[in-house]
């Protein structure tokens, strides 16, 4: 186990083997991120992607109570239109360094997460969620809506109905419901989340990383395209796989019946 030789304030970074750990760390805040917190994982993820030794992120929270609690409502209470504006293209901005990052990102969601702390979940390629998870987007209680991309990513997610249900009456729900809507793949106990998600990225990285890469790229990119183009790019994407050793030596293998030796980006 290493930990990274930057230092930050507001989150802490923690390298197993060739996965990523970065949790949110403000514990009398409960996790809530400002801008500087915002900053901090900017950074802390270019830094991954930057990494060619890193192969997955995984996102947490420090302690037990909280993932993110949401957006830190003392630095938001005193902003003016054209600041409120930017602080959501910048928070926009970070979060989807989570959705378009060609290595996979999972968030561990161990606790409350609310406003922020849910969108920020949403930009995550998958999301396990321990059995104490409480998740929602209160925003309108305050008179605002999510701005880090919540009308946008949850009703992608779950659906245009249960999104606005859950937005505009500002309900949170349990780890259970949120697994049965879709908003979570998997619930686990409290104690193995962090080694779940572990598991769960090694088990990505041992796949073909282009494979990997690719699957990513078609799935993200292809959500914001009619279905007939995002199928033109798939296609495009396979016939661009056809001509690496991964696939030959993937295929080879299966063959052989014997473990893929892919070579590491």
């Amino acid at each position: 186990m290493t930990t990274s030789t930057a230092t930050y304030a507001n989150i802490l970074i923690e390298r197993r083997n060739r996965v990523t750990i970065l949790s949110v760390n403000r514990p009398k805040k409960l996790n809530a991120i400002n801008r500087e917190t915002l900053a901090e994982i900017a950074t802390a993820t270019r830094e991954f992607l930057a990494d060619p030794e890193q192969g997955a992120l995984i996102v947490t929270g420090s302690g037990e109570k909280a993932f993110i609690s949401g957006a830190d409502i003392e630095e938001l209470q005193p902003l003016g239109p054209s600041a409120a504006e930017d602080i959501s293209r910048f928070g926009q901005g970070v979060v989807a360094l989570f959705e378009n990052s060609p290595k996979p990102v999972i968030a561990a969601v161990n606790g409350y997460a609310f406003g922020g702390g849910c969108e920020l979940a949403l930009a995550c390629h998958i999301r396990l969620a321990s059995e104490n998870a409480v998740m929602g987007l209160p925003e309108v209680k305050l008179g605002i809506i999510p701005g880090y991309g919540g009308t946008q990513r949850l009703p992608r997610l779950v659906g245009p109905g249960r999104a606005l249900e859950l937005i505009m009456t500002a309900r949170s729900i349990k780890a259970d419901e949120a697994e049965r809507i879709g908003l979570v793949n998997k619930v686990v106990p409290l104690a193995q989340l962090l080694d779940d998600a572990i598991a769960m990225a090694e088990t990505i990285l041992k796949n073909g990383p282009l494979a990997v890469e690719a699957a990513l790229e078609c799935v993200v990119r292809g959500m914001q395209l009619p279905l007939e183009q995002g199928l033109r790019f798939e296609a495009g994407r396979f016939g661009i796989l056809a001509s690496s050793e991964d696939m030959h030596e993937g295929l080879q293998a299966f063959l052989d019946k014997r473990p893929a030796d892919f070579k590491r980006l």
